[in-house]
């Protein structure tokens, strides 16, 4: 008398179908014959859960089995041939379908990614104030396109056809011992049909080449090296397949006063000798206009005044970065013989007066320290 069926899966009767898939796979990987060539009572156990699962998988020949029992299913079973020759199924079924639903897999999957378009890069310079501010440009990009012909089919007429070379499974086997290796089919795409009459225009690709226009928004606060990534845009899918996306890489252009470090801004400010030794204001640049920058007196070369929220708001952040401003003290050249003289009498009224020049001071002394230790 043949067992329940619940039972020969080892599940309840309120089990779902996840559960009876789980509980099936379970049993065949562990008794299928390829597995167990030399051990019988294996390859009727496998038998019996596969007859037990073609049963209870279909939602009307459980309800039958439920209601009559055996008696309510007898000749629906597939244990006596519905396996192929040997009443057997392939041991690469069951491997590919777990490795399909580990990684997201199937046939349906492999086929998009077989016919997704190709993905575009587009290289895109801007000003640093475009950058900054944010601006929206116009791109042409040369790409693969929907055939209008064809609406994108590539068929002339609509109708496919099996694939002989697959016979409409979209797959091929290779034979490797007792496994068998499962690839998609090269002449199909994993479709498992091929056009009848391919698209004159397209060649039953179903993309033309074209040039197309978009409209790239470019948000504010981007920076030299960032990618926009456009979602679909990129070239058409094969025979309707999904299109790909385009990758926009921003370039920015190196600018004539500023340079972007992250959220700063860094500028170099020349100043007089003048200014730099008795103090002033002078007006310094932004990118949204202008400010006025206190000199304190006796300001040194290359010192660095900061100006709080003057910099770049990046799109990372919703902070402001600020203008770093190094002062660059400017020697006057083309000098008068009066203005020389002028200078000369300036120098002869600090002779000797070290506080006038700190640093040369503390130079000189670690020159003299570097002598004495070299004994020269």
């Amino acid at each position: 008398m043949a067992r329940d069926y619940y039972e020969v899966l080892g599940v309840s009767r309120q089990a779902s179908p996840d559960e009876l898939k789980r509980a099936y796979r379970r049993l065949a990987m562990k008794y299928h014959p390829d597995r167990n060539p030399d051990d019988a009572s294996a390859q009727d156990r496998f038998k019996e859960a596969k007859e037990a699962y073609e049963i209870l998988r279909d939602q009307d020949k459980r309800a039958a089995y439920d209601r009559f029992g055996h008696a309510g299913v007898n000749g629906m079973g597939s244990g006596q041939g519905g396996f192929g020759q040997g009443g057997f199924g392939d041991i690469n079924d069951i491997f590919g379908d777990i490795f399909g639903d580990i990684f997201g897999g199937g046939r349906r999957r492999q086929q998009q990614r077989n016919r997704r378009g190709q993905d575009l890069r587009y290289n895109l310079e801007l000003d640093l104030e475009e950058a900054v501010g944010g601006v929206t440009r116009e791109i042409r990009i040369p790409t693969l396109g929907k055939c209008q012909t064809c609406n994108g089919s590539g068929s002339a007429n609509g109708k496919m056809e099996i694939c002989t070379t697959c016979g409409g499974a979209g797959q091929v086997r290779m034979q490797q011992g007792i496994f068998s290796v499962q690839q998609t089919c090269p002449d199909c795409g994993g479709s498992g049909r091929r056009i009848a009459e391919p698209c004159s225009d397209c060649n039953g690709s179903g993309q033309v080449r074209e040039n197309r226009t978009l409209q790239v928004k470019i948000p504010p606060g981007v920076d030299d090296g960032d990618r926009i990534r456009l979602s679909g845009e990129g070239g058409a899918g094969l025979q309707n397949g999904i299109a790909g996306d385009l990758y926009v890489d921003i370039h920015v252009k190196p600018h004539p006063l500023f340079k972007r470090d992250g959220d700063d801004l860094y500028c170099e400010v020349p100043i007089s000798l003048a200014t730099a030794a008795l103090g002033g204001e002078l007006k310094v640049p932004t990118l949204d206009g202008s400010v006025m920058l206190k000199i304190p007196s006796e300001t040194q070369s290359g010192k660095v005044f900061r100006l709080r929220q003057q910099g770049v708001q990046s799109v990372r952040s919703r902070s402001k970065g600020d203008l770093l401003c190094r002062v660059l003290v400017e020697t006057p050249i083309n000098l008068t013989r009066n203005q020389k003289d002028l200078l000369r009498q300036f120098q002869e009224s600090l002779e000797g007066k070290t506080s006038h020049s700190p640093q040369t001071s503390g130079w000189t002394d670690k020159v003299k320290h570097f002598f004495d230790r070299m004994g020269l």
